[in-house]
């Protein structure tokens, strides 16, 4: 037990206009909880959206319960097998577009479970996405910094049809704050960071931002004084964590940087071109979920690895043609092989964020994925056929004890808005009882 007095769960560094938050220590914990207390660590929720559905035979584990073994496309998961459950069958009825526009009506159901009104306008009429709702209620405790963060590789328009009649804001986002307001995801890692680490109250201008990565500084040496100061006041293993937190701090800076710098003096980031590599920009994003939850800054975020009906072409996985096009596959092989290839990679990706909420670890010493909910999924099952049923769904973290894990649960046909009840409910939001256009009750089997 520490002798050390405890510190304030909200104390930054602070220095030459920075200010830096800091992670969870184990001098912020109660004396009473440093003894031996019950797991003090909060919930968190990370969703990841990959488009244009999955190609299931290569995803979906023949065996059921514990009796369950990796796919190929599964594959990359197998240092967190444990902590991954798999849940076939899941649908979402309400993605079921007006005519043509499955990518887009799916996308803007996809966490609102709602049927979005077809408009090309700006007339827009969804439904709050679960994760809203749990942003809502950490909102009103005043639990974090950032509500929510909303993240995403590619930016889209902000208007005009970009599906088949749906307006792009369908396409663009899964994070909705009411029916009218689609929440707008950020896609330029520096800005995320500055967000996050460059300060509010004595914050960083974008000038001084600029200036001190111009001549090769880091953040952190602007608050070296302060953080001096406060290694002294720490324990060993405190000073340990600090440590480790300054490197992680200081290799994505090393990261985004690498990237270039938004350019544009009005201070709107400049949106990311064509050719930008969307793997050094993905590790880059998930880096920064990691510190956002380690420092408790936000604890809801949600991710898009590319916006709904995406074609990108993933030419580092040797491929020439795109995405979209690829998954309305016709049923020939060689299509069938390109989307085995693109979704093995997106699940490569999930599998990074998961190991390291797995290898962070929080003041108590747990890995901060005991307590987190990292929610995988895609707007349709199958992109040929536009099935708004069987989803793709992984979920990894024990939710603070909310999981079950190391399973393939069976739900055949049941909403998935059952599962955003239990969702909701193990992150600690009252009263939930429906949700959506068909969600009645909490999704069975999730526990064990």
């Amino acid at each position: 037990m520490s002798r050390k007095p405890s510190l304030s769960r909200r104390t930054v560094l602070r220095g030459a206009g920075a200010l830096l938050a800091l992670p969870w220590l184990e001098q912020m914990l109660p004396g009473a909880a440093r003894a031996a207390a019950p797991s003090l660590s909060p919930k968190r929720l990370a969703v990841f959206y990959v488009p244009n559905g999955i190609h299931m035979p290569k995803w979906t584990p023949t065996g059921t319960g514990p009796a369950w073994e990796l796919t190929p496309t599964l594959q990359p998961l197998a240092s967190v097998k444990s902590d991954v459950l798999v849940i076939s069958g899941l649908a979402n009825d309400a993605g079921r577009p007006d005519g043509d526009g499955h990518h887009a009506a799916g996308t803007a159901a996809l966490l609102s479970c709602t049927k979005a009104f077809k408009t090309e306008g700006t007339d827009l009429r969804a439904g709050i996405s679960m994760d809203q709702v749990i942003a809502n209620h950490l909102a009103r405790q005043k639990a974090t910094r950032f509500a929510s963060l909303e993240l995403g590789i590619d930016a889209g328009r902000g208007i005009g049809n970009c599906d088949s009649g749906y307006a792009c804001p369908y396409a663009n986002n899964i994070a909705w704050a009411g029916p009218h307001t689609p929440m707008a995801k950020e896609v330029v890692p520096q800005a995320v960071f500055d967000r996050l680490f460059g300060g509010t109250h004595a914050g960083e201008t974008q000038a001084q931002a600029a200036r001190r990565r111009a001549y090769g500084m880091s953040i952190i040496d602007s608050v070296r004084e302060d953080a001096t100061v406060l290694q002294r006041r720490l324990g060993t293993t405190d000073q340990r964590k600090l440590d480790e937190y300054f490197t992680s701090v200081r290799d994505l800076e090393k990261q985004v940087d690498a990237m270039g710098t938004p350019t544009s003096a009005c201070g709107t980031p400049t949106a990311p071109g064509g050719d930008e590599d969307p793997r050094a920009k993905t590790k880059a994003m998930m880096d920064l979920i990691v510190l956002a939850f380690q420092c408790d800054l936000t604890r809801v975020v949600t991710f898009m690895l590319a916006n709904a009906r995406s074609n990108k072409v993933y030419g580092f996985l040797g491929l020439s043609g795109g995405h979209h096009a690829y998954s309305h596959h016709q049923h020939v092989s060689s299509n069938f092989d390109a989307l085995a290839r693109i979704d093995r990679w997106e699940v490569e990706q999930y599998a990074y964020l998961v190991r390291r909420l797995k290898e962070v670890k929080d003041a108590q010493g747990v890995p901060l994925l005991d307590n987190a909910l990292v929610y995988f999924t895609s707007e349709i099952e199958d992109g040929n056929g536009h099935i708004h049923k069987n989803l793709p769904v992984l979920l990894a973290g024990k939710g603070g004890g909310a999981i079950a894990t190391d399973r393939h649960l069976r739900a055949p046909g049941i909403p998935i808005a059952n599962l955003y009840i239990s969702l909701m409910r193990a992150m600690g939001v009252p009263n939930v009882n429906t949700f959506g256009a068909d969600g009645t009750q909490e999704l069975a089997g999730l526990g064990g």
